[in-house]
């Protein structure tokens, strides 16, 4: 169970610093990665991944960095200084993707390229400028992400299946959406179970509100991990 406890990342969507702290304490080694998203990155986030790096947890800073190179290569260096485990990018551009590289330098940081929200849909492309169907422009910008010497990249499970034939074994695949058979999709627009983004060549799975608003968050991350397990024995 060890295998797919690792890959298993719980995002910590919460407010502030002490409700995230609580969660760690009540799913310790229940789970692998422990996610740090924006909302929680502006309200004392970068200390408590310090932290928990410190401790010896791992951490993914899903700061979805897109800027100008200076700016994106010192974000990279300062969040490589904290410990982190991964760190997100948008895989807009080489111009991007290239400053982040240089940033990490010979950090142990994984980075991830994001390729399209999960809560995007064709409709939403398009507001954006954009007629590319989101399977492809997710393809695309994988394989951008590959090509500039990333780690991985963040992308639904409906697109894991296209990336790994196209990019191979040994590129990183971690999918957000995830939602139990039977769950809540709430804002997710492409979501999939554990089991199908696992069978699919994910490598990583982001769970967020069916662990940490469950009324047992241990118990329920517990649950997602043994169905992990289920599928990597398949």
């Amino acid at each position: 169970m060890s295998e797919a406890r690792d890959r298993l990342i719980v995002a910590l969507d919460v407010p502030s610093v002490d409700e995230a702290r609580a969660l760690t304490d009540t799913l310790q080694d229940s789970v692998g990665v422990y996610k740090i998203g924006l909302e929680l990155l502006f309200a004392g986030g970068m200390s408590l991944a310090s932290e928990l790096a410190s401790r010896g947890a791992r951490v993914f800073l899903d700061a979805k960095l897109l800027d100008i190179e200076a700016t994106i290569e010192r974000a990279t260096a300062a969040i490589a200084r904290t410990g982190a485990h991964f760190l997100t990018v948008h895989a807009a551009d080489r111009k991007t993707l290239d400053a982040a590289l240089r940033g990490r330098g010979d950090s142990g940081l994984k980075l991830l390229g994001v390729t399209v929200l999960t809560n995007l849909g064709p409709a939403d492309l398009v507001q954006q400028g954009t007629d590319i169907p989101p399977a492809e422009l997710v393809l695309h910008r994988a394989m951008l992400a590959k090509e500039a010497g990333f780690d991985g990249v963040v992308a639904s499970g409906l697109e894991a299946a296209a990336i790994r034939e196209a990019a191979g074994s040994g590129f990183l695949i971690v999918t957000p959406g995830i939602r139990p058979e039977g769950g809540a999709s709430n804002d997710q627009a492409r979501i999939v179970t554990p089991a199908n983004s696992i069978a699919a060549g994910a490598d990583y799975l982001v769970v967020g509100r069916p662990i940490t608003a469950a009324a047992d968050p241990r118990a329920a991350a517990e649950a997602i991990v043994a169905e992990i397990a289920r599928a990597l024995a398949t």
